[in-house]
């Protein structure tokens, strides 16, 4: 930067310390919206911000330093929480977790970055700075307004059962892929903006839905994070995965307590906030490496894709788990950062990954572990001689070998074998030590479920979940035919965009990052062909997670194919020619995403499966089952409780699992020893009730009259919405 955007650090010292003296101000006079607004910024911005500062890292581009201060801020909140749970217990303070101890902690914590921070830059510092033009220029304002299409829109979901402007916002998310596809009205330096804004309004659209929580694992995360914040202190020995994830038992209490927000708020709204930097993320780094065009057209690929606004909003543990992610590989294709930070910064955050979601840590470290031994395997003299000749066989390899020439030195790499092994050694001793090694037993009873079927189940639809799902037949009619073939031209395109990568120097692809994704394409197929392996990861989440790599391999499939049709042979990427097949690819990926937002079955056959919308056979509740949850937990004794499978997420998120049942076929007869029964708006207004049943990894569910389990029973209370039975 230029030394008229520095400013002095004793100027820059005096804001961060009348930015502290305001948070606190705004938390003892409890100023409604001031708290929360001021707070969040504070706590998620100014601890990175300093720390970066202390690292000397000022001359970072806007995005990469935003990024990166959101990164250490959340980084920073967990671990900050975590000394103090384990430390103030010694000095008789038994709730840690708690205004008092925290706002005190913050303080001084504060404080000390602030003085750190003076002293290393002892004159001028380079704030984060932007441009006002570019703020208030119509396309930027434009892209502004989006977001709140969402929140109103989901307003009058909420409210008036409407859905008009869900829809309208859908539409607009199409007009701005294809206005920038098309070259129009967007400029260049406003394609991040353009990811944000539309990863917000997306994550919204679904999260804001409901006054509560909804969908499956964010009521267990709910109903942790409500305990560690009622009980003042994380228990580290409770039995259980999610109890090890810090993503959970310490940031969303911490937020909670600070910003005197609900758990619910800080799932809905700013949980959702931060994992929208994950596609802003992923634009700067295949922005780094490919064209501008192919970045965005990339990340839109990814945010189209049904799981990251539907499932990703309900996992509040993988949305933080995969910001580190995406940080950790802006930083392994970080050729300019000193090697020493750079090594500093990828330990805090491969840290950081392992304490927040224990499956993709156990995904990133088997990628981590296959793609060192892939890069030292191709750096031995003999296998360098054979990729010769193999790549001999396209022509031009010794070109094509001097793309990257510093790309043969390792010691210049994040990928370390330090690196590895300090990642392997954290994550195993974590998860072995930390709540009663529930994460380390999970993985280790996955790998003998698959080991021990590997050779009797491979390729086997009933055990391969991704092979079933491909297999499977869709729905009859034209549209769903058409919807399955674009998702199969999906998985072509990202095979023959991945194939280029021997092929194809134009694209400079980072080796560490060409190294992970031909590891992520070899997931996707064992996704397909291993028994058990996507099943017990989930088949839809761990497609969502290759493509954080594979998305851009997708364009660039795309792009040859459109090549080979139009029989256009060897142009460069930025050839006019490609320019056109990005404009037909902008098309073909917003039909796509007018198919996974569920707009084309609604307008042509009027199902609300994936536009936004409540109705009550979903796992959104209303007010009166929560109330009669409430009212249940207030009065129930000792007696088991019992509920089917969508209501018992609910009573397990406000009461826990003790005396709590799921109605199974094998215990519904136990129904009529002494024990309350819930009933939910769909088991009182369409008088069924869902039984489940686990049958070879797969969850069957049938619909029974609820006459037969109530027989005989006493009502004790019915408020309209919810029914509890005795």
């Amino acid at each position: 930067m230029h030394s008229d955007k520095k400013i002095r650090t004793g100027g820059w010292f005096a804001f961060i310390i009348s930015m502290l003296l305001t948070v606190n101000l705004a938390v003892i006079l409890d100023i409604p919206y001031i708290r929360q607004i001021i707070g969040f910024l504070f706590l998620t911005l100014l601890p990175g911000l300093l720390i970066l500062q202390i690292l000397k890292l000022n001359k970072l581009g806007l995005t990469e330093k935003f990024i990166l201060s959101v990164g250490l801020s959340i980084s920073f909140l967990m671990f900050f929480g975590l000394f103090i749970n384990m430390l103030y217990p010694f000095f008789g303070i038994f709730k840690p977790l708690s205004i008092l101890p925290l706002m005190t902690t913050i303080n001084i914590a504060m404080v000390i970055l602030c003085v750190l921070s003076y002293k290393t830059n002892k004159e001028f510092i380079n704030p984060i700075s932007v441009n006002i033009k570019d703020i208030l220029s119509p396309s930027a304002l434009f892209l502004c307004l989006i977001p709140f299409l969402a929140v109103f829109g989901t307003y009058l979901v909420n409210f008036y059962h409407n859905n008009i402007l869900i829809l309208i916002l859908i539409v607009v998310i199409v007009l701005v892929a294809l206005l920038i596809g098309f070259d129009k009205f967007i400029p260049k330096k406003l394609y991040p903006l353009a990811v944000f804004v539309i990863a917000v309004s997306l994550l919204y659209h679904k999260s804001l839905i409901s006054m509560y929580v909804s969908g499956y694992d964010i009521q267990f995360e709910y109903y942790l994070c409500n305990l560690v914040k009622t009980n003042g202190i994380w228990d580290p020995m409770m039995f259980g995965n999610l109890n090890a994830m810090l993503s959970l038992v310490m940031l969303a209490p911490i937020y909670s307590i600070i910003l005197n927000m609900e758990i619910t708020w800080v799932f809905k709204i700013i949980y959702p906030l931060l994992f929208s930097l994950v596609p802003l993320g992923l634009y700067h780094i295949f922005q780094k490496q490919i064209d501008d065009k192919i970045a965005f057209l990339a990340c839109f690929f990814f945010m189209s894709l049904a799981t990251f606004f539907r499932e990703m909003s309900t996992l509040a543990r993988q949305e933080i788990a995969e910001l580190f992610l995406v940080l950790l590989i802006l930083l392994m294709i970080d050729t300019n950062m000193d090697r020493i930070k750079r090594s500093f910064l990828s330990i805090v955050f491969g840290i950081s990954l392992v304490v927040s979601h224990y499956g993709l840590s156990y995904i990133y470290m088997f990628c981590l572990v296959s793609a060192w031994l892939l890069l030292v395997l191709t750096e031995n003299p003999n296998m360098q001689e054979l990729k010769c000749r193999f790549l001999s066989k396209f022509g031009r390899w010794k070109e094509k070998l001097a793309v990257n020439p510093n790309s043969l030195k390792m010691e210049d790499k994040t990928i370390s074998s330090t690196f590895v092994l300090l990642f392997v050694v954290f994550t195993l001793t974590w998860y072995m030590y930390v709540s009663s090694s529930s994460a380390f037993d999970s993985i280790v009873h996955i790998g003998d479920h698959i080991a021990s079927s590997i050779f009797t189940d491979f390729l086997n639809p009933e055990a391969a979940e991704g092979l079933r799902l491909m297999i499977s037949q869709p729905k009859p009619g034209l549209l769903h035919e058409v919807n399955r073939v674009i998702n199969y031209l999906n998985q072509i395109f990202i095979v023959i965009g991945c194939v280029l990568l021997l092929k194809r120097s134009e694209m400079k692809f980072e080796r560490d990052y060409s190294a992970f994704s031909v590891i992520n394409l070899g997931i996707l197929f064992a996704s397909i062909a291993v028994p058990f392996f996507a099943s017990s990861l989930n088949m839809v989440r761990v497609y969502q997670i290759t493509l954080i790599f594979l998305a851009p391999f997708c364009v660039i499939g795309g792009i040859t194919v459109l090549r080979i049709i139009g029989k256009i042979v060897r142009v460069s990427w930025t050839d006019k020619r490609v320019r056109s097949s990005l404009k037909i690819l902008s098309v073909y990926f917003v039909i796509f995403f007018f198919y996974q937002t569920g707009f084309v079955f609604y307008v042509a056959e009027g199902q609300h499966s994936l536009v936004s919308s409540i109705t009550i056979d979903s796992l959104y509740y209303n007010d009166q089952e929560v109330s009669g949850a409430m009212w249940l937990n207030s009065v129930k004794n000792s007696s088991s409780i019992y509920a089917d499978e969508p209501r018992w997420l609910l009573l397990y998120s406000r009461l826990g699992p003790e005396q709590l049942n799921m109605l199974t076929f094998d215990n519904i007869n136990r129904t009529r020893e002494s024990s309350y029964i819930y009933f939910g708006t769909r088991n009182v207004v369409e008088h069924n009730v869902t039984i489940a049943d686990i049958r070879g990894g797969t969850m069957i569910r049938e619909y029974i009259d609820p006459g037969y389990i109530v027989d005989s029973r006493s009502k004790i209370c019915d408020n309209g919405g919810s029914e509890i039975y005795k």
